[in-house]
């Protein structure tokens, strides 16, 4: 998995997979997830995710 944050737009990038996109659902006015034809998801997209809570990614204890 790749993270990458756009502090400029607040834009959080989670990828998970380099499968072409086939398919993107929106489950939110801020969320968006890319799958890939075999169902996997390629992608998470998190707007506002500063704002959200979502960044930084918290770190979980062992």
């Amino acid at each position: 998995m790749k993270a990458q944050y756009e502090p400029a737009d607040d834009i959080l990038v989670l990828q998970f997979s380099d499968k072409p996109v086939t398919r993107e659902v929106s489950q939110d006015w801020n969320l968006n997830v890319a799958y890939a034809e075999d169902g996997t998801i390629v992608e998470i997209v998190i707007l506002d995710a500063k704002a959200s809570g979502a960044w930084p990614i918290p770190q979980h204890a062992a």
